[in-house]
């Protein structure tokens, strides 16, 4: 009996070790944060290929919850997640000003193009999104906005003030409030026209018989940003684990893995990160 005993605290005692060491290793318990983003770094096949290498490199899991940036930004206010990872520079700048994100940093940036019809029956092809969306209004040609508050959506809108169709934007025009794979989807499906990122673009399969029409326009610049939460709002945010996926995504290793991601030979964001 003495001998059974022995053993099984031999064996308890071996055990306690053995788990000390996994702890120790950073195995036992997976660090992991709540990022969110955008339905077009998602729905781009960015992040399948970005945060594995992050995860190699810190062993922390992030878990991405993909909206528009707008739905992404309101869940930092509410401190529903750790780290934000968007596109519309002035409502990110407002975040930080209003002391809901500790900073902003760029990290990346593509652009816009104007999708429609091959056949282009509004006439719009060209480099200039400003008069291809006035052709849009007055000829009532068929739109497809994403109406979902988003970076993508922010950005349009802007485009249709500058073109002087705030209010009008003609009879075609039809706000989906969706992702920007659903709003090209249905494009595909009508002969609509939609502004969409090319990241997203590039990685769609659905095209049918659309194709880029307006591209090269300066006012077509995408950036993107990357914001820790502020713990001083939301003391429950996982900060430090947050600011480690800043740190790396600005770094080389993280900016090599953004220009690193391609389709068919073509890169979909390209790293602009500056020093912190």
């Amino acid at each position: 009996m003495r001998n059974i005993k022995h053993l099984l605290l031999s064996t308890v005692v071996a055990i306690a070790q053995a788990a000390t060491l996994f702890v120790a290793n950073g195995v036992a318990s997976a660090q992991s944060i709540v990022m969110a983003s955008t339905t077009s770094t998602e729905q781009s096949g960015l992040f399948a290929h970005l945060l594995p290498a992050f995860k190699q490199a810190t062993g922390i899991e992030v878990k991405v919850v993909a909206l528009g940036t707008g739905q992404a930004l309101d869940m930092g206010r509410r401190g529903d997640a750790d780290v934000l990872f968007v596109h519309d520079q002035v409502a990110e700048e407002k975040l930080v000003a209003d002391g809901f994100a500790v900073k902003r940093y760029p990290v990346m940036y593509n652009d816009f193009v104007l999708i429609g019809p091959k056949a282009d029956p509004a006439g719009v092809s060209g480099k200039d999104i400003v008069q291809a969306l006035k052709k849009l209004a007055a000829g009532n040609g068929p739109f497809v906005s994403r109406g979902d508050k988003s970076g993508t959506h922010a950005a349009e809108l802007r485009y249709w003030k500058a073109a002087g169709a705030s209010e009008s934007k003609g009879s075609g025009y039809k706000e989906c409030g969706c992702g920007m794979g659903p709003a090209l989807n249905m494009a595909s499906g009508t002969g609509a026209y939609v502004l969409a990122d090319r990241g997203t673009w590039l990685s769609f399969k659905n095209r049918g018989d659309l194709a880029v029409l307006v591209e090269g326009d300066t006012r077509l610049f995408n950036q993107y940003g990357v914001m820790v939460v502020n713990p001083a709002k939301h003391p429950h945010v996982k900060a430090a684990d947050a600011q480690k996926f800043v740190d790396w995504v600005v770094s080389p290793s993280g900016q090599g893995a953004i220009a690193s991601y391609k389709i068919g030979g073509e890169q979909l964001f390209f790293p602009n990160a500056t020093s912190k």
